[in-house]
């Protein structure tokens, strides 16, 4: 495999010299937890039933790659989530969540450059929908958390919600979903750029024609084009110009 070469400090990429232009792909998808925010949301909302340190241990397997099976993990978590409030998703929301640095401006600079940005998350419509329409974004896909009717109204039950396209949003959905926007802006995967941290986003990034580790696990910043292992989201922009 080619080695990495280190064009900054904490930035550094393989396959290619830089500087590309931004304006000869057409689509950016970007991860949500950890990659556009500074949280993991499943082990924030956790902490509000006191599980957050259990709940955040089966995140950092996954994440790293040691969890086989994606969705089977994310079911483990979602139970332990039994009995959280609305209310707490939303402190979750306000109190704990903010985009991560740079998040702004390579969303802005995508944008002005013509690209369509799509977000593709494990975590939670109840967030994504509010990022989305932070950054105005195009397209999200993402799971849905059941909520409680009746005496238990307003609490989570434990459980997720099918949608029209599947049940859970794992490495092989957001692949689906990334190749899917490709063919729906009739545009190759290869004129599109693809972010994440986690082992979850992998298949999508190996289909991208720039794949980009953000402060990623090992095995990701390892099959990724571009690391960017220090600063912000927007060091992307020293590699790949507006």
């Amino acid at each position: 495999m080619t080695p990495f070469r280190e064009i900054s400090p904490g930035l550094a990429v393989r396959g290619f010299t830089p500087p590309l232009s931004l304006t000869d792909f057409r689509l950016a998808a970007f991860d949500m937890d950890s990659t556009l925010i500074n949280i993991e949301c499943v082990d924030e909302i956790a902490d509000a039933v006191g599980r957050k340190e259990e709940v955040a241990a089966i995140t950092e397997a996954a994440m790293r790659g040691e969890i086989a099976d994606y969705k089977e993990s994310l079911r483990r978590r979602v139970a332990l989530l039994r009995g959280v409030t609305v209310a707490d998703l939303e402190r979750t929301y306000v109190e704990r969540l903010q985009l991560n640095p740079g998040a702004e401006e390579l969303v802005k600079a995508c944008k002005a450059a013509g690209l369509k940005v799509l977000l593709v998350s494990g975590g939670f419509t109840f967030f994504t929908d509010r990022v989305r329409d932070r950054l105005g974004i195009d397209y999200t896909r993402s799971n849905v958390l059941e909520i409680a009717s009746g005496a238990n109204c307003g609490e989570l039950t434990g459980r997720m919600v099918d949608q029209e396209w599947g049940d859970i949003c794992d490495g092989a959905e957001k692949r689906r979903m990334f190749l899917q926007t490709c063919d729906q802006l009739g545009i190759s995967p290869k004129q599109a750029i693809a972010m994440g941290d986690g082992a979850n986003d992998l298949p999508m990034m190996h289909e991208a024609g720039l794949s980009v580790a953000y402060h990623a696990k090992p095995k990701v910043r390892e099959q990724a084009m571009v690391q960017i292992n220090e600063g912000g989201l927007d060091r992307l922009l020293e590699v790949v110009r507006p």
